[in-house]
């Protein structure tokens, strides 16, 4: 596994590998890396002859009293963690290396950036927008890996990625869970043991809420009071439960369609989300991943 720290490093290696006729595949990261990461580099290998990962705790995406300064960082652990899944390249920049004081740039994905976790967090989806775009630019990936765990960023990153004809196929991976169903997430070592043992009744009100569409519920609001209280009763400060079109992110009169099912909530401190995807048509109901290649000439 090569190390580079430089956009012109990466063109250099990233030159080389497709003159060659590989194709390429990139997993973005903040770093931290888990199972969750693990499993978006297996699927890469798996698809591409040449993958890519990116480290980078991004401060455009963190907002004024959020945990840029604590964010846990372990570059040489992460490094480790690459090499034993077979990454070909891993790209560590600075902030300088990506980002100038002379940036003007902007990038909004209208309708979808400020709804669910955008409504609190302004700004958040801008700032990750921006960096996946400078990183499709600077690895010139054929396809980029994300995670369903954070799928309101994989339908941003999806309406994004069409909307600019950045020629790159998306291409999400099932959320990782840990034995209790608590989704994988960086932010999870900071739970203290309570709050940790409390963590998963988030998934299992998502998972109660997806029992009663399968035994015939279309009606979205007790689904959404329900996953409410019960992550109330686990002591979360709810941010919200929701219950969304796949595709535009806008609330649903009724469940049908393509849907997503989303928490988002603070316990001891800690912000965690989850979600499950359905599709669901008459009586069948079926979990799925938020994937729209259609909406890409490039899938």
């Amino acid at each position: 596994m090569k190390t580079v720290t430089t956009p012109q490093g990466v063109r250099e290696n990233i030159g080389t590998v497709k003159s060659g006729g590989a194709r390429i595949g990139l997993v973005p990261t903040l770093g931290a890396l888990h199972e969750g990461h693990a499993s978006l580099v297996r699927l890469a290998r798996q698809r591409v002859e040449y993958v890519a990962v990116s480290i980078f705790v991004n401060p455009m995406q963190f907002g004024p009293k959020e945990d840029l300064a604590r964010y846990p960082r372990d570059v040489e652990r992460d490094a480790r963690f690459l090499e034993s899944l077979g990454c070909d390249l891993l790209f560590v920049p600075s902030e300088k290396d990506v980002y100038s004081p002379e940036d003007r740039t902007r990038i909004l994905v209208e309708g979808l950036s400020d709804v669910l976790c955008g409504a609190s967090r302004p700004g958040h989806f801008g700032g990750v927008a921006l960096i996946v775009a400078k990183l499709f630019n600077i690895v010139l990936p054929d396809e980029a890996y994300f995670g369903q765990k954070d799928a309101q960023q994989a339908v941003i990153i999806q309406r994004m990625a069409a909307d600019l004809d950045f020629p790159v196929r998306i291409v999400l991976g099932s959320t990782v869970r840990e034995a209790d169903g608590l989704a994988m997430s960086s932010r999870n070592v900071y739970l203290k043991p309570d709050a940790r043992r409390r963590a998963p009744a988030m998934y299992g009100a998502l998972c109660t809420a997806k029992r009663r569409i399968e035994e015939g519920e279309r009606n979205p609001e007790p689904l959404i009071a329900a996953m409410r209280y019960a992550m109330g009763e686990a002591a979360f400060d709810v941010d919200y439960a929701s219950i969304v079109e796949g595709p535009s992110l806008k609330p649903v009169e009724a469940i049908r369609g393509a849907v997503l099912l989303a928490c988002a909530g603070t316990i001891d401190g800690i912000r965690l989300i989850d979600n499950i995807a359905l599709t669901v048509s008459g009586s069948r109901v079926e979990e799925v991943l938020l994937e729209f290649p259609q909406w890409s000439r490039y899938a």
